[in-house]
Formats: C-alpha cells, sequence, structure tokens
C-alpha cells in the first residue's frame, strides 16, 4: 500500500499523502520546525527558574546546549522537502534526521544534569541524590517526543533512549560512590523501571491510537474512492444510456423493445418508417400480429418463439407485411436483456430492410441459372458442330488420301494435295476452337504418362522439318545433357505447346532459321522442363506483346491478312502452360524476331518392378502390320454412306473380314450373327446409339470384341462416356489411315488369343 499512487486526486490517494511513509517523516519535519520557538520559550522558562536556585550562569549554560542542540536538528529537518527534491533517498533522510536527533537528545540532557555541575556544598547536600530537575525535563521531553513517535521511529525511539539513560547513569555513579546508601539507590531504580515501563504503555497507546486513526481514514478513504467510482460508473451509465437512446431514436434501421412475454413496450421512428404503423399503435401488440404475412418459413418463426421462451439470440430473415399491405423482407436480430436472475427482462430487436437485396439475389441466381444455360447450350453447340463438322471431313481428308494414292499426273495431285492442306487447316481450327472452349470452361484435363522429352522433341520437329525446308529456313533442336532420359507429364499437351510455339515461328518467318533449345532445371521432388523457341522474323512491336497471348488475336491486322490464322495457338499455349505449373514469356524486336520461352513443372517417373518387362515387346510384330490382323472380323457400326465407303476403302489390302452395320440395332444383331472380333462403333447413329449398343453387347453372352469408338465427338467427356460404357479404345474422326491400322494391329493379338481361348 505504500507504493500506491500519490499523483492521483481521488480519496485514496489523499490518504497516501497524508499517511504515506515519506509524507510522515516531512509532517514530522515540519512539524519541529514549527513548533521551534514554543519549545524555546518553554525551556526558556524551564532554565530561568533553575537560575533562581542554582548560579544563573549554569542556567543560561544549560540552556545555551539545548538551544544548540534543538537548533541543528531543525536546520537539517527544515531542509528536509529540498534533500528529497534533490534526489536524497527517504532511507538515508531518515539516517540523517535520526543522528541530529540524537544531537539533540545528548545536547538536551547535557542541559537537564545542569544540578550536578554547581559546586555549591549546600546545594549539593541535598541533591546529589535527587535528580527530580533532570527526571522532569526529561520525562516532559519523552511526552513531547512519543506523541510523534508515528512520525519519525528510528528519531523518536534515538532520543527516549538517550533521556531513559541518563537517570540510571546518574543512579549508577551515586551508588558506586556511597555504596553505603545503595538501598536507597536500588528504590530510585526499581521507581525508574515503574516510570519506564509506565511510559512503554503510553507510548504503545499512541501508536496504536495513531494505527486506529490511520486505518479509519485508510476505511473511509477507500469507502468515498468506492462511492466516486460507483458515482462515476453511473455517470457514465447514464451518459450510455443516454447515448443509445440517441442512436435508437435517430437510427435508421428500425428498433423495437418487447418485454418478457413479447409485447411491444417501444419504438423508434423508423419502425414507423418501415411498417406504417405509428407508435400508439404498436405498443402492446405482439409484432407477429401485427406484421405476420403468412410467408415467413414456420421453422423461422419457432426460432424467433424460442429466443422469447429460452432467452436466446437469434438473427433471422422474415417476410412481413406492412400497414399497407405491401410485403417486405426483413433481417430481424433479437438480442434478450437478462435481469439479475437470469431471466428475461427486455427483448431488443434491429430489423432492417432487405427487400432489396432479396431482389437483387433473385436476379443474380437467374442470371447465374441464365448463365449456365448459356454454357450448356454453348457446350451443346460446339459438341454438335464439331460432330457434324467431323463427320463430312472424314470423307473429304479420308476420299482424299486415296484420291492422292491412285496414281494421279502431277496437275491432279497439286490439287488432292490442296484439298488435304485446306482440310487439315479447317481440322486444325475446329480442334483449336474446342481446345479453348474447353479450357474456358475450366475443363482442362491432363493425361498423366511417363515419357522420353528427347523423343517427344525430336519427333514433334521432325513434323516440322518438311515446312521449314520449303520456305528454305533452317530448323534446329539443342538439347542440354541435363535433360533426364524420362519425364511424368501430358507428352500430348507438350507437343501441341512445342507445335503452336515451333508452327507459328515458321510461318513468320522469311529466311534465316529457327531454333529450339531445350533444358531443365531441377526442383522440388521434379524437374523444370525449360525451352525456348528463337526465330529470325518479322517480330513483336512492344506495346503488343501481350496482346499476342489474347484469343482470337494478332500483333497487327496486317499480319493476319499476310499469314492467315484464328490468333488461338498462343492462348491455347499459355492455358496449357499454365495448367501444367508454368507458363510462357516472350521477348522480342520488331524486324529482328521473338524468343518464346516455356517452363513447365513436370515429376519425376515412379520406378514400377515390372518396368523391365519392356524386353519382350521387341519381339512383337510391328502395330499396323498386315499378318498381325490376319483373319480379323471387323464389323463397322456407322451411319454415315460416305465414311462406310471410306473405312472399306482404307482396309481394303488388310486381311480381314469386313460386315457392315448401319446402326446401333444392327450392330447388336452383327454382334450375334457375324461374331466379329473387333467392332469400330460410331456414337451417334439413329435407332440405337453407340453408347447404348455397347452395353448391350457387353451384356450378353458369348466371346466379347475389342470396341473401339469412332466418332466426331472430340470432348474428354465423349472419350469418358464411352470407356464408362464398356469401350476398350477411342477413336476420333477425322479417321487417319495409318493410326487405322496401328490400332487394329494392336488389338489383333487379344482378339486372335480370345478367339483361340
Amino acid at each position: 500500500m505504500e507504493t500506491a499512487d500519490r499523483s492521483g486526486t481521488g480519496p485514496l490517494a489523499g490518504y497516501y499523502r497524508k499517511y504515506g511513509s515519506l509524507e510522515l517523516l516531512l509532517r514530522y519535519a515540519r512539524g519541529r520546525v514549527r513548533l521551534f520557538w514554543g519549545r524555546q520559550l518553554f525551556m526558556g522558562l524551564a532554565f530561568a527558574v533553575l537560575g533562581l536556585v542554582v548560579p544563573p550562569l549554569y542556567a543560561v549554560a544549560a540552556f545555551a546546549a539545548s538551544l544548540a542542540g534543538d537548533a541543528v536538528d531543525c536546520l537539517v529537518l527544515r531542509r528536509a522537502d529540498a534533500l528529497i527534491r534533490g534526489g536524497m533517498s527517504e532511507g538515508r533522510l531518515r539516517l540523517l534526521t535520526s543522528l541530529t536527533a540524537f544531537l539533540h537528545g545528548l545536547s538536551l540532557c547535557a542541559a537537564a544534569s545542569a544540578p550536578f555541575w554547581v559546586e555549591m556544598p549546600s546545594l549539593m547536600a541535598h541533591t546529589h541524590n535527587e535528580p527530580l530537575f533532570t527526571i522532569g525535563l526529561l520525562a516532559g521531553a519523552a511526552i513531547n517526543a512519543g506523541l510523534v513517535l508515528p512520525y519519525h521511529p528510528q528519531a523518536v525511539i534515538t532520543k527516549l533512549l538517550t533521556y531513559a539513560a541518563l537517570p540510571v547513569g546518574f543512579l549508577a555513579v551515586e551508588i558506586i560512590e556511597t555504596p553505603v546508601l545503595a538501598p536507597m539507590y536500588n528504590l530510585h531504580l526499581t521507581g525508574l523501571a515503574v516510570l519506564y515501563a509506565s511510559y512503554g504503555w503510553f507510548l504503545a497507546f499512541v501508536m496504536r491510537n495513531f494505527a486506529r486513526t490511520r486505518s479509519n481514514v485508510l476505511a473511509q478513504a477507500l469507502q468515498q474512492q468506492e462511492l466516486e467510482g460507483a458515482y462515476a460508473r453511473l455517470s457514465e451509465q447514464q451518459m450510455e444510456a443516454k447515448r443509445l437512446a440517441l442512436v435508437a431514436e435517430n437510427a435508421s434501421d428500425s428498433v423495437m423493445l418487447m418485454d418478457r412475454e413479447g409485447r411491444i413496450t417501444w419504438v423508434n421512428d423508423s419502425f414507423t418508417r418501415l411498417t406504417g404503423y405509428t407508435s400508439d399503435e404498436a405498443l402492446g401488440r405482439m409484432p407477429g400480429d401485427l406484421l405476420n404475412s403468412g410467408q415467413t418459413d414456420p421453422a423461422t418463426i419457432r426460432q424467433l418463439q424460442d429466443c422469447i421462451r429460452y432467452a436466446r439470440q437469434v438473427r433471422v430473415e422474415i417476410c412481413n407485411r406492412r400497414k399497407d399491405g405491401q410485403h417486405i423482407w426483413i433481417e430481424t436480430s433479437q438480442v434478450p436483456m437478462l435481469d439479475s436472475n437470469g431471466k428475461l427482462e427486455t427483448l431488443i430487436a434491429v430489423e432492417r430492410d432487405i427487400s432489396a437485396a432479396k431482389e437483387h439475389a433473385k436476379q443474380l441466381e437467374e442470371a447465374r441459372i441464365a448463365a449456365e444455360e448459356g454454357a450448356r447450350a454453348k457446350a451443346d453447340f460446339l459438341a454438335t458442330m464439331s460432330h457434324e463438322i467431323r463427320t463430312p471431313m472424314n470423307g473429304v481428308i479420308g476420299m482424299a488420301q486415296l484420291l492422292r494414292d491412285s496414281g494421279l499426273n502431277e496437275e491432279q495431285e497439286l490439287y488432292a494435295g490442296a484439298i488435304l492442306s485446306s482440310a487439315d487447316t479447317l481440322l486444325a481450327l475446329i480442334n483449336d476452337v474446342l481446345d479453348f472452349s474447353k479450357m474456358d470452361a475450366g475443363e482442362v484435363t491432363l493425361s498423366q504418362a511417363s515419357f522420353d522429352p528427347r523423343a517427344c522433341f525430336t519427333e514433334t520437329v521432325q513434323l516440322l522439318q518438311a515446312e521449314a525446308k520449303a520456305k528454305g529456313l533452317e530448323l534446329m533442336l539443342s538439347i542440354a545433357d541435363n535433360v533426364p532420359g524420362e519425364l511424368h507429364g501430358d507428352d500430348r499437351r507438350i507437343r501441341q505447346i512445342l507445335m503452336n510455339l515451333a508452327g507459328n515461328a515458321i510461318k513468320f518467318t522469311d529466311k534465316g532459321q529457327v531454333k529450339i533449345a531445350l533444358d531443365a532445371e531441377s526442383a522440388a521432388a521434379g524437374h523444370d522442363l525449360v525451352f525456348s523457341v528463337t526465330d529470325t522474323g518479322i517480330g513483336i512491336a512492344e506495346d503488343k506483346l501481350d496482346a499476342v497471348f489474347d484469343r482470337f488475336s494478332q500483333a497487327d491486322a496486317a499480319i493476319s491478312r499476310r499469314f492467315g490464322g484464328t490468333g488461338l495457338g498462343l492462348a491455347i499455349s499459355r492455358r496449357l502452360a499454365e495448367a501444367m505449373g508454368g507458363g510462357i514469356t516472350v521477348v522480342s524486336e520488331m524486324g529482328q524476331g521473338s524468343c518464346f520461352t516455356v517452363r513447365l513443372r513436370l515429376q519425376l517417373p515412379k520406378v514400377k518392378p515390372d518396368d523391365c518387362a519392356g524386353a519382350a515387346a521387341a519381339t512383337d510384330p510391328p502395330l499396323g502390320s498386315t499378318p498381325a490382323m490376319g483373319g480379323l472380323r471387323v464389323l463397322v457400326a456407322e451411319d454415315n454412306a460416305v465414311n462406310r465407303v471410306l473405312l472399306e476403302k482404307f482396309l481394303q489390302s488388310a486381311p480381314v473380314e469386313l460386315a457392315f452395320a448401319e446402326n446401333g440395332l444392327e450392330a447388336v444383331a452383327q454382334f450375334e450373327t457375324f461374331a466379329p472380333d473387333i467392332i469400330l462403333m460410331d456414337m451417334s447413329m439413329p435407332e440405337m446409339d453407340g453408347l447404348e449398343a455397347t452395353r448391350v453387347i457387353r451384356g450378353l453372352a458369348g466371346p466379347q470384341p475389342a470396341i473401339v469408338a469412332l466418332t466426331a465427338n472430340a470432348f474428354d467427356s465423349d472419350r469418358e462416356a464411352c470407356l464408362a460404357a464398356g469401350m476398350d479404345d477411342f477413336m476420333s474422326k477425322p479417321v487417319n489411315r495409318g493410326k487405322l491400322l496401328d490400332l487394329l494391329g494392336s488389338l489383333a493379338p487379344q482378339a486372335q488369343s480370345r478367339r483361340a481361348g
């Protein structure tokens, strides 16, 4: 408690300013200084009376000794405040003032012993053993000192010990000098002991009285402090209540107060603006009777009832009815206020009109549904257009291939080549549009598999060599030594990115070279595959660098007219690179060429125990080889007559037995009569589609053929649907003769072993 803050203004701070340890010391000092002249007057009178009995010179000397000691003590005490402000600690000040008190005590003892200095035989004969003057003077000084014992115990006790020692010392000297009178002096010593004991009781009384007074003052200070704190809290609560009342009165939200039965006891002006009911019309009414529209969910009504029944806080949305009959949606937050017994006393309801937000949410939901419908319509349109375009494209490309291989003259071969080139361009456009549509819908799928990056890049560059050679360009590939022999990723998508970038480089370069550099960097749990495509072509303006990755965008409209293209290749490549955890950057300068850099995050392949079994595959016949397909029964389920003719021509030279079905029902019937080893199944056919026909065939008894989807539907979802229906493989149209023969060759051993078994 002594370390409490004394700088405050409260009652407790006032108590510590009066009864703190340092404050008591300073009060002692100020009291001693203030009563200095009163003490000197008393001492002067005492020694004046003594001067009537002893020679005046002795009395003056004694008074001077007393005055000197008291003056030294008071001079130090007078500077106590200044010493404390100057940095002296309380402990050092107490020690210093205790020393000056000791000096004062010694000087008073010397003055009180003046009768013993007198050399008057007639006086000494009567006073040598009667130190009453000395004892009386010291007793008065002791009583005066004892009254201030609580203020400076060290100084007062020092004085009292000094005063007590003098009479005892005088009696001890008398006993030594006159041993014959020792019994009488022993009686004096006993008297002194009684006097000292009585004085000790007096000091104890002073201390008890001071402690009681101090305790009472502290209790009063604490009580006053508590009262002032309670008053301050009450004032703050009243002020807070006023502020809250002003806030509630002027709030834009409707505010209601309800009693424990749920009846309205108070509303603000916003309630009237929101509901149309005045305060007088609402008071004493149940909110449900006044505002219920009948359109609020019953479960929500039960929540509001439970809020009153169980004193629970609730926040719900309800549909109310205004006084004019209009329905409005409001958000109500109801908070119970409890009494001291934990029972509901008042229920506060704050309500806000959310009709506009509800309408906006409804519009957003309708817009979302419309957007989803639009997305579905777009997907259906693309799927339909893909199928409808790919079906005739299959006939165009296939027949053009057959025409080219039919022994044409030079001019006819040129025409056939132009047809194939145009068809390939149109097919590439269809593939790009479908790819970008799927990416826009977030349907980019990556087929993860282990592959050789060196072979992937080498084979892709070989496909572009003819195009580069036709333009007189040098197409170079450099592969760094640190490129691993095998990585795990989607090599088909990597080839697609490389084909787009390298194809663009060749297209926009008239002379010089196109250089492809492949490198790899170690990364956490894998490798970053980094490759760049650098050309010496027309370049890209600096302000167009970002735009080249936008869909249907090229660096300049003149470029589109001169070189052609849809502007989708780079947009697709960037999306694919980002899907593989990487990206594409470009550096270019007009007239100096461009450099596209691709970074892809790939994983290291997982080592499998059967990886070494590939050695046996070396003895297998090459895919598409004619002997491997000897004796195969192949059923073609295709509703398009041109495509049936095309497939017949493709397989005319292969040693297979062919049969045809124009719809799914015929395919099921041919399965039972023809017993095919392989079925090439179109997805979209009349009567019964390819998926349903596959399910029926898989449900029939007998040896099951290998079923391959041969369809113009090219979405990944179509592939998944085919495999889920029970098909073994998937080939999209237009069909390439070489790939078709390879596929049949790969399925032939399985079909032959099933037939033999």
